[in-house]
């Protein structure tokens, strides 16, 4: 193996790792509802304490809120 292709090879296995911290650092959620619909959420869902409802961030930074028994699975991919 030459200089070059050891260079290649160890900016490659480099990069191959950055690129596994970055998905790895990933949190987004899916939100299935009972009625089917699929909800993205830049955070992981919580429930409020206050209202019992659960709570999310939507792709455009909006908070949202919904009842725990419209919700059927939350789903971290």
């Amino acid at each position: 193996m030459n200089l070059l292709d050891m260079k290649l090879w160890k900016l490659t296995a480099v990069g191959a790792i950055a690129l596994m911290g970055v998905v790895g650092c990933s949190n987004d959620h899916l939100i299935r509802t009972e009625d089917g619909q699929l909800i993205e959420s830049d955070e992981k869902p919580e429930i409020d304490d206050d209202t019992g409802m659960i709570e999310y961030e939507d792709e455009q930074g909006y908070e949202n809120q919904m009842k725990q028994s419209e919700v059927k699975e939350i789903i971290e991919r």
